[in-house]
């Protein structure tokens, strides 16, 4: 394979075939390929600036009937420590959140057997009655394919009571790998690689604001990788030509920490910072259509985030006001409004406000 015609082709931003791919990943340096990644970045965003939200993640239940073998979160429904969030709990969290400036609610729980749509639709709206401006950055495939399994309704149907609740956008939450080989080992009761992307297919042709996500570093290939990069850049790639469809992609290395993959199986996260940065710029290379790449500072740390931002990233996604799940994992890492910025200029970048349009707004 010749390595100049391929790189010539990521240059003009023709998608690479997955073997393509695996050759620069191979064949190349790192810096070799974190240049190539910042030449796309900036002809697709030729400001030196470095996007970054304020936001918080709630969790509106910790039940969850999926069983991933990474997750330290997820209760049995009749657990003792199971609950679902209260109203008051969520004024709270929210007025806190609106005094840091934030005015988004990533709102995500698991898949309850016993919560069915008209517990999220009066949820969204009792949200929405208290808040008229709070934005709803809510639930994820897994959770859809769940409720409208429950209800015995389509993707759409689901997803159009939940907009008319509202939902604002939908994350790209439950990815993990987009492989049924390994879905099958490590969450083998949620939605299959067909299901997550058919939801995604819909959400895109309603117009939602939507995002991509991988969790790397467990049982998985690095051609599983990049297949599901090719995966999502094709779902992309069908997307309605004014539907802004997966508007970023965040890749983050499993959290290891007392989970069942560990403590059973023996399997640790194993990626390096040198590891983390390649794949951050092999999905910048391979992905020409999807606009933003997210590096995970919560998970791999200021220092290797901030590299990444010279191999092809060019958000550092929220502040983080809560989070509880990666987190019980081993994700310890923490910024608030004035070190993110700070770790964004010390990089060597402008740092610019957004929301999750990822239109830019006011520091």
């Amino acid at each position: 394979m010749n390595t100049k015609q391929v790189i010539d082709k990521a240059f003009d931003l023709k998608f690479l075939t997955l073997e393509e791919g695996l050759h620069l990943y191979h064949e190349l340096s790192l810096p070799e390929l974190m240049a190539i990644a910042n030449n796309i970045r900036f002809q697709l965003h030729p400001q030196p600036k470095v996007s970054w939200i304020i936001d918080r993640n709630v969790n509106y239940t910790n039940v969850c009937n999926s069983g991933c073998q990474f997750c330290n979160f997820y209760r049995s429904v009749n657990s003792k420590e199971a609950y679902i969030t209260a109203i008051d709990e969520y004024k709270c969290k929210i007025d806190e959140m609106l005094q840091l400036g934030g005015d988004q609610l990533l709102l995500q729980g698991g898949m309850h057997p016993k919560l069915g749509l008209q517990f999220y639709t009066e949820l969204f709206k009792t949200l929405k009655n208290h808040y008229p401006n709070l934005k709803l950055h809510a639930l994820g495939p897994p959770e859809i394919v769940h409720i409208s399994k429950m209800e015995n309704i389509s993707y759409e149907a689901t997803l159009q009571a939940l907009i008319e609740a509202g939902l604002d956008s939908l994350p790209g939450a439950g990815a993990e790998i987009l492989s049924d080989r390994v879905r099958s080992i490590i969450s083998k009761n949620k939605c299959n690689v067909t299901e997550w992307l058919d939801v995604m297919r819909v959400a895109h042709k309603m117009k939602l604001v939507t995002s991509a996500t991988m969790m790397l570093g467990h049982i998985e290939t690095l051609e599983e990788r990049l297949q599901h990069l090719i995966f999502i850049r094709d779902v992309q790639h069908e997307k309605p030509g004014d539907a802004p469809g997966f508007l970023s992609f965040i890749p983050w290395p499993f959290q290891d920490k007392d989970t069942v993959l560990l403590k059973q199986h023996g399997i640790r996260n194993k990626v390096t910072a040198d590891e983390y940065i390649r794949m951050i710029a092999i999905s910048r290379i391979m992905l020409p259509n999807i606009p933003n790449i997210q590096a995970s500072w919560l998970t791999v740390g200021k220092q290797t985030a901030q590299i990444c931002l010279h191999g092809g990233a060019n958000d550092f996604g929220s502040i983080m006001i809560e989070e509880n799940v990666v987190s019980v994992a081993g994700a310890d890492h923490q910024f608030d409004a004035v070190g993110i910025q700070r770790a964004i200029t010390e990089a060597g970048f402008e740092p610019q406000r957004r929301n999750q349009r990822f239109e830019f707004v006011e520091k």
